[in-house]
């Protein structure tokens, strides 16, 4: 299958790309000849305007379909996001919205991936500050949180996208992903400091004194995905399970560290 990949450059892309060429695919950066479409070039963070989002995110993902279905393209996958589900700021508004448009294309198959929080090699924002102060040994105010978040390593991702480009059943569909069983922020740090080989420090503070902060609010909160539907009607699993995917994670970080 020839692939266009939008976005190949990005933290998705780069893994991607070299996912497809390992299951015989062919990742392409033109549209003319492709088979499929798997777009990922959007904006992905919370801090940009809602013109832009609406710009980039809503109507560039629609005209992108467009010129697919016009090219002749069979496929057209797009990576939206957990928070399109019950949006609660301009970003998961603007994922939801361009789902909603995509739903208006005719003339291509569309499937539609939501995962929450992806990590790996790569990872930037949050993630990627999280395991820096783990990394230095920074005490962490998470020891009486008990939210629950999922996740989804990013190679798991990719396993994910192209059994959607392959699976005939999967036209149509909007699909939930993730590793698996959620996990709170304090287990998630705990298993951070295992994989970067350092003991995790956290002491107590009042949760509601953590919201005042976005990226600790986002941190703290609960987003539990239900990734049954692509698993019964895909037979999809992860390749990976969230101890793998965060010590090839913690390799990458000693990595770029050195």
């Amino acid at each position: 299958m020839r692939v266009f990949v939008t976005g190949v450059s990005g933290f998705i892309g780069s893994s991607l790309a070299p996912a497809l060429e390992a299951c015989g695919h062919e990742a392409r950066s033109a549209i003319d000849g492709c088979d499929a479409v798997v777009h990922l070039a959007n904006i992905a963070h919370t801090a940009a305007s809602p013109a832009d989002l609406q710009r980039v995110n809503v109507d560039g993902t629609r005209q992108q379909a467009e010129q697919a279905a016009a090219a002749g393209v069979a496929r057209f996958v797009y990576l939206s996001s957990a928070k399109a589900a019950a949006p609660d700021d301009a970003y998961g508004r603007a994922k939801l919205a361009a789902e909603q448009a995509l739903a208006r294309v005719s003339g291509v198959e569309v499937i539609v991936l939501r995962p929450p929080l992806v990590y790996g090699p790569g990872v930037k924002a949050n993630f990627l500050a999280l395991m820096g102060a783990i990394d230095r040994g920074w005490p962490l105010p998470f020891a009486s949180i008990e939210n629950r978040r999922s996740l989804i390593f990013v190679r798991n991702l990719c396993d994910a996208i192209i059994r959607c480009l392959e699976a005939p059943q999967a036209a149509g569909r909007t699909y939930f992903v993730s590793d698996g069983a959620p996990v709170s922020t304090p287990q998630l740090c705990r298993a951070l400091g295992d994989a970067l080989g350092r003991p995790t420090q956290l002491f107590p503070f009042p949760a509601r004194l953590l919201e005042v902060h976005p990226a600790l609010r986002r941190l703290t909160r609960s987003l539990v995905v239900d990734d049954s539907a692509i698993r019964g009607e895909l037979g999809w699993r992860p390749p990976y399970s969230l101890e793998e995917g965060l010590r090839v994670t913690a390799e990458w970080y000693r990595e770029q560290r050195r």
